[in-house]
């Protein structure tokens, strides 16, 4: 099990996660752990070496599949695209600016205020405020924990569902018994 930032766990082997291929700020994701590397080689044999190279997006399926349940629009999800972009570690949550972003969707930096106001009163992800050494401000963290507590019961949802057809189907195979091979001659 692993963690979510919320304190929550999520059986990781039963969650799926969609890699996007969306450039992650000037740097080139590299993966140090053999699953890792085999899992970049795996993106990069569906995507190819030149649109995974920029860096790729990890992001979970059931953001996608449940987005309507969530409250979320197409617009919405490619907001949460661009700030998951630049959230790296879990500690250290993205800083983008509205301009990035704006710059990216081609939307105005209005347009993208707005949504993030109503994502934050939804209360699906809070936005940090940052000063600063002068005095001045920098640009909002965004946290995603309100997101991962609205997503999660849907996870948990869909593997109870995946649990329940494997059981049926192991169910199904032990009452026809096994397969009867016979030689062809």
């Amino acid at each position: 099990m692993q963690p979510l930032v919320t304190g929550q766990t999520v059986d990781s082997d039963s969650l799926e996660i969609i890699l996007c291929p969306l450039i992650v700020g000037s740097e080139t994701m590299t993966a140090e752990k053999p699953k890792s590397n085999e899992m970049v080689r795996a993106i990069e044999k569906r995507w190819t070496k030149t649109l995974v190279a920029p860096g790729w997006t990890a992001w979970p399926n059931i953001l996608l599949e449940r987005q309507q349940a969530l409250g979320l629009d197409p617009l919405d999800i490619n907001i949460l695209l661009h700030l998951a972009r630049y959230w790296w570690e879990a500690e250290e949550l993205p800083y983008p600016s509205i301009s990035t972003i704006a710059n990216a969707i081609g939307v105005d930096r209005s347009t993208v205020q707005r949504r993030l106001a109503q994502m934050e009163a939804g209360k699906l992800i809070k936005r940090e405020f940052r000063k600063g050494k002068a005095g001045g401000n920098l640009t909002n963290r965004y946290s995603f924990a309100g997101l991962i507590d609205a997503a999660t019961p849907f996870a948990n949802e869909l593997i109870q569902e995946r649990h329940r057809r494997q059981r049926e189907d192991a169910e199904r195979l032990r009452r026809k018994g096994k397969p009867k091979l016979a030689a062809v001659s």
